[in-house]
């Protein structure tokens, strides 16, 4: 596992391989098959809501191993976990060392009961655990030098932002308009500013912090588009029958390989494109005739969309130009379909001319209060893209 962990690029530094050595993950796992719990991939579920989804699972060694990379953490530092699994927590027990403390907290009393169970069995007794809401951080643990938290975010709660020390760092799984990236976020005075994001994937974060996104159904409860924040369309009903228009392509002349990575690119059509939102299809269903589903079939791989004048929209699209070679580009629907597809593609051959070479993407993150003319944005090779979010 740890192998393949380095082959990933996740595990990057001989401390971390060596805390992924020392704990033993099938203490956190009981009953689960050794094969499964050492998968460098995939994630343990450990509880499921009445519908079926996970509300909480033991990351993937993967996310867990760039995300301790990403967290810094050395000896003798203080450190909170928000989510609880137990593994996690002992990890960042062995990374703190003796002079250090470790405290993971979870809103859900089953998950704590679990992980201080698991703690005390693996030798962990030092790591302290916590029931409760972490919206309001941890007021009698505080200051931190480092906040890691393993459920997805919709914002920053003030009062992590308010008790890490100055320069300490923030990793956090943080959604923005419904793409979540790993961030590592320094507290440089008065905001945050992020060194690395990593691709991941976590259940969402649960009590006072919770947020739902939006929903626009286009046929049935088989394909949607997905709404994180301000970008509901205000008049969704312009969207009915927008699938029983042909479909309209264009291309950006932006080529990728079959397995180059273009993470950057989604980043730079969420803060380019008014009305960015997330195309889902239910994957169990295509119907015989071909119908709709099939129309969208390229969404199930490259959900990223747009609605374009309230009444069409476009996702996100590729086609094969040459073996292990792909050109993206958009397909449209709607009485401005082509249109929209068109001004997805712009924004494929913007990110291609100014932003794809260049450094990873810089995330400042400022308190919501804070006057616009004492913001300032990172100097960047481009335009720089507007605030995700108010």
């Amino acid at each position: 596992m740890i192998e393949q962990l380095r082959d990933l690029n996740a595990v990057r530094s001989d401390r971390v391989a060596a805390v992924f050595r020392k704990v033993d993950r099938h203490a956190f796992a009981p009953g689960v098959p050794l094969d499964e719990v050492y998968a460098a991939t995939t994630a343990v579920k450990t509880k499921w809501d009445e519908h079926g989804a996970a509300v909480s699972s033991i990351s993937a060694p993967q996310i867990q191993a760039f995300m301790l990379e990403q967290a810094s953490v050395q000896p003798g530092m203080r450190v909170l976990e928000v989510g609880s699994g137990g593994v996690n927590a002992a990890m960042l027990a062995e990374l703190v060392g003796e002079s250090g403390s470790v405290t993971t907290m979870d809103i859900d009393p089953e998950i704590t009961r679990r992980a201080r169970k698991f703690l005390d069995t693996a030798g962990y007794s030092r790591v302290r655990v916590v029931l409760g809401d972490a919206e309001e951080g941890l007021p009698d643990g505080s200051p931190f030098d480092v906040i890691l938290v393993t459920v997805g975010c919709w914002d920053i709660p003030p009062a992590w932002f308010e008790q890490l020390i100055d320069g300490g760092r923030l990793v956090v799984p943080l959604r923005m308009r419904g793409i979540t990236r790993s961030l590592s976020l320094r507290r440089a005075g008065d905001h945050l500013v992020s060194d690395s994001a990593e691709v991941c994937g976590f259940v969402k974060i649960q009590g006072e912090g919770a947020h739902q996104e939006r929903m626009l159904l286009l046929h049935g409860d088989r394909i949607a588009l997905r709404f994180d924040d301000d970008t509901y369309p205000s008049g969704p009903h312009q969207l009915d029958g927008v699938l029983a228009n042909d479909r309209a392509d264009t291309w950006s002349g932006a080529t990728v390989g079959g397995k180059e990575s273009f993470d950057s690119l989604p980043l730079w059509l969420a803060t380019a494109l008014p009305g960015f939102c997330l195309l889902s299809v239910d994957s169990d269903y295509v119907p015989s005739d071909g119908g709709p589903v099939m129309a969208v079939e390229g969404g199930r791989w490259f959900p990223y969309a747009h609605v374009y004048h309230g009444d069409s929209f476009a996702y996100l699209a590729s086609r094969r130009v040459r073996p292990g070679v792909f050109e993206m580009g958009a397909h449209g629907f709607g009485p401005h379909g082509h249109a929209a597809a068109e001004a997805l593609s712009e924004q494929i051959r913007t990110w291609h001319d100014h932003y794809r070479h260049g450094p990873a993407p810089e995330i400042t993150i400022w308190p919501q209060d804070t006057p616009d003319d004492l913001i300032h944005l990172p100097e960047a090779g481009g335009r720089p893209g507007p605030p995700l979010r108010p």
